[in-house]
């Protein structure tokens, strides 16, 4: 047998002095797609509470997994600050080429599914109430025709809630008033549906048409139910413009109920128990726009209804014709009767709402 060469050993290390190590680099190679996930949600979330929820993981895990991928990377991509986290500037670096990445991974994976025989396809999407209920129903009809073998996953959610399904990708479509989300934009393309104005909702006994000193011309118990205001509020933002609206146009009323969804306001209103604010779309029923109901232009921006989708699906079918139908039905929309505002709410001149 051939005797074997000994194995060189590193050189003892002179005397007062420590042997010194390589520096470590960092191994890109060890990235996987999930911590990229996680990376990404963090980003869009900006709080590890927000992104956990997104993603269905307990934080500590979601923080092993984001330390993991910077030990990966060899350096740090956020400042912690308590639980907000900002991107560094390697972070800021990495962002675009991660969401590349996973634009890529998604298209492969929805192009690879047309593929798979027996199975059917499922649209996932989410939307608010109003919505839902008067553009969806002709756009799913309409689809049905198209592809036969589609079906579809419909939630009916919060525009925050709709963001956060939208970022956890667990919807493709959702669909709400751009305006009532600050970064609704971020990272997904707005197709645009249609403007829903705001109204003041009175019964149909509460006649205001030419009405330009409410508190002289109307009865004492017409002027008492117009100052029973009925506010929805689903964020500090949205209830400070109501409150500022009713100061300035209703000084006198009284808050007699607050609400988290627009129907059950306009509900209110039909019972008699005041008045609201609401866009005119909320105002029609499955039947229809209520006869019991007037409805009163005001001067306030419109809801901008939209579909917001992340960009690799723009053009990937089903939902590129999900899209078409969704617009084609706001087209065919019929918007409840509005009557032109009454003199003294055309004084108010605000320009935000």
């Amino acid at each position: 047998m051939d005797e074997q060469p000994p194995i060189p050993r590193d050189p003892a290390p002179a005397a007062g002095k420590s042997r010194s190590r390589a520096p470590v680099r960092p191994n890109a190679g060890d990235l996987t797609l999930h911590q990229l996930r996680i990376f990404w949600a963090v980003a869009h979330s900006t709080t590890l509470t927000n992104a956990s929820k997104q993603l269905g993981l307990a934080q500590p895990s979601l923080s092993q997994q984001l330390a993991k991928l910077e030990a990966n990377i060899g350096t740090l991509l956020f400042h912690r600050r308590s639980n907000e986290m900002e991107l560094t500037e390697a972070g800021h670096y990495l962002l675009p080429k991660a969401e590349q990445v996973l634009r890529s991974i998604t298209e492969l994976e929805d192009g690879l599914g047309q593929f798979r025989a027996g199975q059917r396809l499922t649209l996932r999407l989410a939307g608010i109430n109003s919505v839902l209920r008067v553009l969806l129903p002709g756009a799913v009809h309409a689809m049905g025709e198209r592809f036969p073998e589609l079906d579809f996953d419909i939630l009916e959610s919060a525009p925050g809630d709709i963001l956060d399904l939208l970022y956890s990708r667990r919807i493709t479509i959702g669909l709400l008033a751009a305006n009532s989300v600050a970064q609704a934009g971020v990272g997904f393309v707005q197709v645009p549906l249609l403007e829903d104005p705001y109204v003041l909702v009175v019964p149909q006994t509460l006649v205001l048409d030419g009405v330009t000193d409410p508190q002289r011309q109307l009865s004492a118990e017409h002027w008492h139910r117009l100052n029973q205001s009925i506010q929805f509020s689903f964020g500090s933002q949205h209830a400070s413009r109501v409150s500022d609206w009713y100061g300035r146009l209703l000084p006198a009323h009284r808050v007699v109920a607050q609400c988290r969804s627009f129907e059950t306001a306009i509900s209110l209103v039909r019972a008699g128990s005041g008045v609201c604010l609401a866009p005119a779309l909320a105002c029609l029923g499955v039947d229809g726009m209520p006869q019991d109901l007037r409805l009163y232009r005001i001067q306030a921006p419109p809801r901008r209804i939209v579909a917001l989708v992340p960009s690799q699906y723009r053009r990937l079918e089903p939902c590129a014709a999900m899209l078409d139908e969704l617009q084609r039905s706001a087209q065919h929309h019929v918007a409840p009767a509005i009557i032109p505002t009454p003199p003294w709410l055309a004084l108010d001149t605000a320009e935000d709402f």
